[in-house]
């Protein structure tokens, strides 16, 4: 499903100048799929879709920089980080955002790939080339590590993280990254991973049943972690229960898209986004699918191909996706968490 294109392009994608209300500078993809009448308080059903940038092989990972106002996001086959603003474009903002030694014929995915911001420390990285989760420093771009192996072994390839407000950080580590996946010969452990990451650098896993976990996310009251799961023979969100500590008191699966799964929707569960009433933007099958908190279908963002991950941007009423090998945004009528005060 990935095509290799040419990096210059996305250089020229985004020169618009920024759009006035009402008007679009964008060229604008897809529609929005109403499959509840309480989707209509989510988003409108004419909201428009506009292509910002172009011309990546997988983008990934977008994460909202307040006070920058601007958007990073990864290409992690390209093993770069980009950055675009309304005002700048597209720009490289970190290359390589992984792995930077000699070449491995191990690694399939050398990139960073999931991102997390946090205000006044940095920018959390799922660095699945140097198989790591680090913090980013945005103003020279050093990365302190701060998770490599789980009881002495590497991680596989990390692909996503979040951050609770105290600090408790929690990410998943499928085999993505590694050429020939879970049979790869340099993968350390048998499980495929949902860890945690504790204020005193300890790590803990969460869960090994999972065959391909991705996208990760917090409910409002952070309460409730939700991991995607992305495999075709068992598209799933599970739903985690924690506990002050941010152990596991029970789990369950919040949704099933098996009945979605096929040539005509592109993309399986993958990264996740959540709004302040606590409904989940989950990419998968077909696009941005938007699941009220009890796990109900009310419609899909569809933009024609696989879309990775989401995340919130401006002030909290935009929804940023990088789709496959373009970014996107669309307007919505509610708004992230953490907006205008971010987490």
């Amino acid at each position: 499903m990935r095509r290799h294109v040419l990096i210059a392009c996305a250089l020229l994608a985004s020169a618009c100048a920024p759009a006035q209300q009402g008007e679009s500078k964008y060229p604008t993809v897809g529609r929005i799929e109403r499959w509840d009448a309480a989707l209509d308080e989510i988003i409108a059903s004419n909201a428009r879709i506009e292509k910002l940038a172009e011309g990546f092989t997988w983008a990934e990972g977008p994460a909202w920089v307040p006070g920058g106002e601007y958007l990073l996001f990864t290409d992690v086959p390209e093993n770069t980080m980009y950055r675009w603003s309304e005002n700048d474009g597209i720009s490289i903002f970190l290359r390589p955002s992984g792995y930077d030694g000699p070449e491995l014929e191990t690694l399939r995915e050398p990139g960073a790939n999931g991102l997390f911001m946090v205000p006044g420390q940095g920018l959390l990285v799922a660095d699945s080339g140097n198989r790591m989760v680090a913090l980013l420093d945005l103003e020279t771009k050093q990365k302190t590590p701060l998770a490599t192996t789980f009881r002495g072994s590497r991680f596989n390839s990390p692909n996503d993280v979040v951050r609770r407000t105290d600090g408790t950080i929690f990410f998943t580590d499928p085999p993505y990254g590694l050429k020939d996946g879970n049979a790869s010969p340099v993968k350390e452990l048998k499980h495929n991973g949902v860890y945690r990451i504790d204020t005193d650098g300890s790590v803990h896993l969460l869960d090994d049943e999972l065959t391909y976990p991705n996208g990760i996310e917090l409910s409002p009251d952070e309460r409730t972690l939700y991991v995607a799961n992305s495999d075709p023979n068992w598209p799933i969100w599970m739903a985690y229960t924690l506990n002050e500590k941010g152990e596991v008191l029970d789990k369950r699966v919040f949704a099933d898209v098996s009945d979605l799964v096929g040539p005509d929707a592109p993309g399986l569960p993958d990264g996740l986004a959540v709004s302040v009433g606590g409904h989940l933007f989950a990419t998968g099958p077909g696009g941005v699918l938007i699941f009220s908190p009890q796990g109900k279908r009310l419609g899909r963002i569809e933009t024609g191909t696989a879309i990775a991950n989401c995340a919130f941007g401006d002030d909290g009423r935009t929804l940023y996706m990088t789709s496959h090998n373009f970014i996107a945004r669309v307007r919505v009528l509610t708004h992230g968490v953490g907006f205008p005060r971010y987490r």
